[in-house]
């Protein structure tokens, strides 16, 4: 396949660097990748852009939980976008939507002004959205180039239907990017099936800590999650998903 795209989400700048080393075409920028991702800070983007210019995407979340946002949280995503556009980022990632569950497009207006010339992506909010078609059209109407989904599933193989449904939309005027649950197994089987020629996956792997001492019984946050690992992009992943495509 010529000109697909493999987006690598990282929150690390090793993972950014293994990401392009694997040869992922595009980067989503993030933090707290192991809650879904949250907003990353100014100073990990402008570190990453010290060591390359691989197109980044920023993820504007300001915390984990539903897409719905009070008044505070909006300012602040507002003053992020401006601030990312102001930094030089590419593009941003941005979602919100109504207590009914449609898209907020008042809000999402807004945030295309923001956004100026950069590329923005509807994420995963779309996932959770009540009406899928309708949300395409109205992130079409938006002037949004991407919509990244898992077809309404936790798993892409299992919103596959509707992921081919919503490829068929696009009409050149925006891209559906496969995600959740992506690899290089995962894009053999689905995309000849949806015709998708987008994808976003994190290729991760969890590194043990190089702390020596380990302090047991104390959590520094949700106790099922070990304090001693920690996760990184694989560069093979990446370079395995990006063979397929290849391929096909």
């Amino acid at each position: 396949m010529k000109n697909y795209i493999l987006e690598a989400c990282v929150d690390s700048v090793e993972s950014a660097l293994a990401a392009e080393k694997g040869g992922a075409t595009r980067l989503e920028l993030c933090s707290n990748l192991i809650i879904g991702g949250t907003t990353p800070s100014p100073c990990l983007f402008q570190e990453i852009r010290e060591h390359s210019d691989i197109c980044t995407h920023i993820l504007i979340r300001p915390r984990f939980g539903d897409f719905c946002y009070t008044d505070y949280e909006f300012r602040v995503i507002r003053r992020e976008v401006r601030n990312f556009r102001e930094l030089g980022a590419d593009g941003v990632v941005i979602g919100i939507l109504k207590p009914d569950g449609t898209l907020n497009m008042e809000q999402m207006k807004m945030l295309m002004e923001d956004a100026g010339d950069m590329s923005v992506t509807l994420h995963r909010a779309f996932d959770v959205c009540v009406d899928p078609m309708k949300a395409m059209e109205q992130a079409k109407e938006l002037g949004i180039r991407t919509i990244l989904t898992s077809g309404q599933k936790n798993h892409c193989l299992e919103g596959r239907d509707m992921l081919k449904k919503l490829v068929e939309q696009e009409e050149g005027r925006i891209t559906i990017q496969v995600g959740s649950g992506v690899d290089a197994d995962t894009i053999r089987e689905i995309q000849p099936y949806t015709r998708a020629h987008a994808f976003h996956m994190s290729g991760k792997q969890n590194l043990e800590s190089r702390m020596v001492y380990r302090k047991e019984g104390v959590s520094m946050g949700v106790s099922s999650i070990s304090e001693f690992e920690i996760i990184r992009t694989e560069e093979e992943r990446i370079r395995q998903a990006c063979q397929v495509l290849e391929s096909l």
